[in-house]
């Protein structure tokens, strides 16, 4: 069997990139764009526990339902500030390409990540294209 690449766009190998953060024995990512790789990677494999596990505790929702018919095709990182191993805070701007049946899409998001408790989650997210 062959390595599989990572779905986030690294270029790496599933289980020496996102692969290593999902999963109940997942180790926590050191930056807020491994966070918001990792997360992409869950919504790309249905692991809503790796979605809601990683999510800020007062912005979580207390349940998650992914939606079947949507399949993640790709992940464009355009921007980040701060995030890294030194800070508390963080934000990360991507567009995540997916296929909904025969129609194309992209959602375009600016999300906010924190350190809680020493781990990276996600607070929020402005969701569309800037003005």
């Amino acid at each position: 069997m062959g390595t599989r690449r990572c779905p986030c766009g690294s270029l790496e190998a599933f289980d020496a990139c996102c692969g290593r953060y999902l999963g109940a024995d997942g180790v926590a990512p050191p930056t807020a764009e491994a966070l918001m790789r990792s997360r992409y990677t869950a919504f790309v494999h249905g692991d809503v526990e790796h979605l809601l596990r990683t999510w800020h505790p007062d912005t979580r929702p207390t349940a998650l339902e992914l939606d079947p018919g949507l399949r993640w095709t790709g992940l464009e990182v355009l921007d980040r500030v701060g995030g890294g191993l030194f800070d508390t805070d963080g934000v990360v701007e991507f567009r995540a390409h997916h296929r909904d049946g025969g129609r194309s899409g992209a959602q375009h998001e600016r999300s906010r990540f924190v350190r809680d408790a020493g781990r990276w989650v996600y607070v929020d997210g402005v969701v569309g294209e800037p003005r």
